[in-house]
């Protein structure tokens, strides 16, 4: 299998490769043989397999993962042996993906890989955050309590990105409708008004000039005009399909008005989670970091954290960094602060989660009651405009003589 690497040379500086391995372990091992520090190792997939169309049609969502990892722990403090709970659980399991993967693990586990190893082939389905977890949980033969710990963390991070869907589904709905409706409006009626007037040879006030002359050119170059957003769009997919083109997303994603603080707050509640949990199960701190960038779904955060490794290697602990980076709010860096003076980092990054994650729900409630009545107040607005001008013209046609 190939590898792509990012790693720090024996002179601090970062670099960039691919390398072939039997295992992401093996890749491990090699770059360390070649005096690199790896900071983001992943398996190189093909743009075109059956396995990655598999994964596309059939994902394997959260709560699949979560139900896995709880009956797996209940398995094995049963006294159950690794192998044959895998074997149950892949019989129980309905998800195509996961029963195939449940499948290739087990006969991993049967050639001697350990299971986080084996787990740690799949980042699509297993996050990488969890193999070094794992492993520890491995060997200290604790592993059904560290699948608890981890079906646990999972459980609330995705409780917490399902209230905030839930939440702006009412307000997306809400847009589409008004779409659909003012499309109907300057698709259909304003013409078919536009060709009465114009036959009646009438002088229109100027905002209804204005109406009917977009809604001929929409109605006359419609197609043109939907095909030029579809291209559009597909471009702009294509675009933040690559690193770069993500990355600018990511960090746009965060500047969005309103939207944008909350969703800045969930990113550094999850990674301060992450963080927290991998720190107090005893992992040093450079690798904690590493494994958060290669779990985190926000690029831009994941660059900002980064840069914090290479300060911190380089021995400005972890507050000072940060403070350095406007992504990490002052309370976060305040806290980190408190956590490394105090050595309670673990608990301080937990309390920063949960206090972004509370500010996070109340913002989406607040965003949820100010979203509605602006929303339907703009409707309103809109279709309220093309009734008030078309009244108008009706007023302008009877004042003419008509």
């Amino acid at each position: 299998m190939v590898y792509q690497y990012i790693a720090y040379n024996e002179n601090g500086e970062v670099v960039k490769g691919r390398l072939l391995a039997t295992s992401e372990e093996a890749a491990t091992d090699l770059l360390g043989y070649a005096g690199y520090q790896v900071v983001n190792l992943k398996l190189v997939v093909p743009f075109f397999s059956l396995d990655k169309l598999s994964a596309s049609l059939f994902p394997v969502k959260p709560t699949e993962i979560i139900l896995f990892y709880r009956q797996l722990a209940m398995f094995l403090e049963s006294g159950i042996d690794i192998i044959t709970s895998l074997e149950l659980l892949q019989g129980q399991v309905s998800n195509r993906t996961l029963k195939r993967v449940l499948g290739e693990v087990i006969s991993d586990l049967r050639s001697g890989n350990q299971f986080s190893t084996a787990l740690g082939k799949y980042p699509k389905v297993f996050s990488p955050i969890y193999y070094r977890l794992l492993s520890i949980g491995e060997q200290s033969g604790s592993l059904e309590t560290v699948l608890t710990q981890i079906a646990d963390y999972i459980e609330k991070d995705d409780t917490t990105t399902k209230n905030i869907k839930n939440a702006l589904t009412y307000p997306v709905i809400t847009s589409i409708v008004a779409i659909v409706v003012i499309g109907l409006l300057v698709t259909f009626v304003l013409p078919g008004f536009g060709s009465l007037y114009s036959s009646l040879g009438i002088d229109l006030p100027l905002p209804v000039r204005i109406l009917i002359t977009t809604a001929s050119i929409v109605q006359s170059y419609g197609i043109y005009l939907l095909l030029a957003v579809f291209i559009a769009a597909g471009w702009a997919l294509i675009y933040s399909k690559t690193p770069d083109g993500r990355y600018k997303r990511d960090r746009l994603v965060l500047r969005l008005p309103l939207v944008g603080r909350v969703n800045h707050l969930t990113e550094l509640a999850q990674y301060c989670r992450s963080m927290s949990l991998l720190f107090r199960a005893g992992l040093p701190l450079t690798e904690v970091l590493s494994l958060v960038v290669q779990g985190g779904s926000n690029r831009a955060i994941a660059k900002a954290l980064i840069n914090v490794q290479q300060d911190m290697v380089k021995g400005e602990g972890l507050s000072r960094p940060m403070a350095k980076n406007r992504l990490f709010l002052p309370m976060m860096v305040q806290m980190v602060k408190v956590g490394e003076e105090t050595g309670n980092l673990d608990t301080a990054l937990l309390a920063v989660a949960r206090s972004y994650e509370a500010e996070a729900e109340d913002k989406t409630r607040y965003l949820i009651t100010l979203i509605q009545p602006a929303m339907t107040l703009i409707i309103g607005g809109i279709i309220g405009l093309i009734a008030l001008s078309l009244t108008s013209a009706m007023y302008s046609m009877y004042g003419q003589g008509f």
